[in-house]
Order: structure tokens, then sequence, then C-alpha cells
């Protein structure tokens, strides 16, 4: 009786695995269904990501694109399991990661732009400038009522509240954060002896909200007073949000604008690695904003199909030429010529 009782429940677990693996299959099919080309990642560039699909869709009749803006991370795991045709990160991807995948990777920097700290403090007049030091230590918990003194030594002509300070950070796993912390880790040993590093995803100390998405971390902000949340600038322009001043690698206080990002690219664009790997955590110049990022497309090197290859070339070379000129509409950062040909030299290997 024991022994027919161990058969029908191996046999249920073998009829539960086929299932639970024509189930995985199926869905993957259902991603690659839904279009043509199918993408996903980071929802840093999605806005732009976006539009491009649209004009180059407008522009280039006989087949369908999609992306789907899951952040970074998930963008990642969609791209190393094969489910799309191409991911997207602000993260890029490790030497790790690349390893992982047979038919090689090709990472394309496709457009840059800059991470804000974007605030809501009631009745403040005049623009917070926020310095290296304190920025870091609000995130890390330690400076917890906006009218410390250390804020307000660098704000005189402001009337800080005795108010809490609320950080709102991501929840979901964020090429956002990842940037963020990048930054963090290079300009302050700090962050580092706190235990956290450069990560996606972060247990934040202190007194925080948590959202997914720019988006979410832009509604929060403005809906709660006394918060205090990273974001795209675009996210933060559109909805209307104050953005503090921060203090750069050259001491000087940078309002974000515009043409924050491509200053900032120019005067960094040279250290362009051969494989398209650029962080730039702690940018030098005089005139950077201090958080600069690149974001990427994640390709392979080599695709099953020959058609699949080159619908997907043509994609990304029409968003690294044409696609530029709409990167300022949307806030983000037109890359610099010597990124552009570096990225459409990349651009030829993929098959």
């Amino acid at each position: 009786m024991r022994t027919k009782t161990l058969c029908l429940s191996l046999i249920t677990f073998l009829l539960f695995a086929s299932s639970s693996q024509s189930a995985l299959a199926t869905q993957g099919s259902h991603l690659r269904k839904k279009a043509d080309v199918l993408g996903a990642g980071a929802t840093f560039p999605a806005p732009l990501y976006k539009r491009w699909l649209k004009q180059f869709a407008q522009r280039s009749p006989g087949f369908t694109l999609d992306y789907d803006a899951v952040g970074s991370g998930e963008g990642t795991r969609r791209f190393l399991a094969d489910q799309v045709d191409f991911g997207a990160s602000d993260a890029a991807l490790s030497d790790e990661q690349m390893a992982q995948v047979q038919r090689g990777v090709q990472l394309i920097p496709a457009t840059a732009g800059i991470i804000v700290l974007a605030y809501n403090i009631p009745d403040l007049e005049g623009q917070l400038r926020l310095s290296r030091e304190v920025y870091t230590d609000i995130f890390l918990g330690k400076i917890r009522y906006w009218n410390d003194p250390r804020i307000q030594m660098i704000n005189p002509s402001l009337t800080l509240p005795a108010m809490s300070i609320v950080t709102v950070t991501r929840s979901d796993s964020s090429g956002t954060t990842w940037a963020f912390t990048n930054h963090l880790n290079a300009i302050t040993a700090l962050w580092h002896e706190a235990g956290y590093g450069v990560q996606k995803k972060v247990d934040w100390p202190g007194f925080s909200m948590a959202a997914n998405y720019n988006e979410g971390v832009a509604t929060k902000i403005s809906h709660s007073w006394g918060t205090i949340g990273y974001m795209e600038y675009g996210v933060a322009k559109k909805a209307g949000l104050r953005m503090a001043a921060l203090e750069n690698r050259a001491g000087r206080y940078i309002t974000p604008q515009d043409s924050s990002g491509t200053i900032t690219l120019s005067n960094n664009a040279k250290a362009l690695p051969s494989n398209l790997r650029l962080f730039l955590p702690d940018p030098a110049g005089p005139d950077s904003y201090p958080i600069t990022t690149y974001s990427w497309l994640l390709l392979y090197k080599h695709y099953a199909e020959p058609l699949q290859a080159g619908r997907v070339k043509q994609f990304v070379r029409w968003g690294l030429t044409e696609g530029q000129k709409v990167s300022a509409e949307y806030g983000y950062a037109p890359l610099p010529q010597q990124i552009i040909k570096a990225s459409l030299r990349a651009l030829d290997g993929v098959r």
C-alpha cells in the first residue's frame, strides 16, 4: 500500500512539473507574440523609448514593436531568460551576467539623463541647496528634520520648518536606485561603511516611504509634505516638483535643467571604454551635474533569425540617430557624437 502511494505521489509530481514547464513555455510564447520586436526594462528612459517606438512605427510600417517598462531588474531577468528581443537597464550588465548569455551580449548606450532630488516643503521660498554630505546623511537617516543646522547653514536665506524628513524611495528592483547608490558609494565612505554599497533594491534606513517606478515616487512626493526622493529629471519636471541644487565634485551647486546631462556627458565622453559600459558615479567637470547616468539597451550579439536581427538593428539605429532629436523634450540628454558613433559601430557587429 505504501509503495502504491509513493508511486501515485511521484506520478502527481511529474505531472505537476510537466504542467509548470508547459505553463512557463506558454508564458514565454505569449510574451513573444505581443509584438514582432519586444523589449522590456528600465522605467528611467521609458517615456523616451515609447516615443521612439511610436515614431518609428509610423515611419517604418511592416512590423510591430512594444516595450514593457518593468524596471531594470525585471528587464534584465527577462533578457537573460531569452523572453525578449532586447532589454533595457540603467545599470548595464555585469561581466558575470554577460557570461550567462551563450549568444553574446552587446551593450548600447542609447540615452542618458540626470537623477534629481525632488522635495515637497510647504511654503518654502527659494531653491533648496544640498551638499554631498547632507544628502547622503538624509538618505542614511542621520538628518531627520528640515531645520537641521547642517541644512540651514548652506541655506541661510531660507526659513526651514521643524518638520520631519521623509525619504521616498523605490520598492522595485530599479536601475535608478542602482545609479543613485553608485553615486552615494562613490562620494563618501560612510555609505559603504553603513553596509549598503551599490544595489538595485535597498532596505532604506530612517523614515521612508516606498513606491514602484519613477512615477510612483513623484506621485508620493507631490501628495506628501516633508518628503524628498530621487527620480529621473523628466519625471520630476512633468510632475511640477521642486528640485534641489546639488553640490558636485568641484564643490559647486548645480541646478537641474535641460542642458545638465548633455554638459556632463560631454565633459566625460573621452572615458568611454571599448565595451561601452561607462558609469559616471561622480563626474568630473566644474559645471557637471553630480548624478548623471547612461541607460543601455541590451542586445544579443547573435539572433536566431537574420530577419529579427535586422528588425532590432533598424529600430536601435533609428533611436541613436533620429530618436536623439526628441530626447530633450522628455528631459533626457542627447548623446554626444562620440558616444553615438561608438554605439553605431557596436551595432554593426550584431548579427
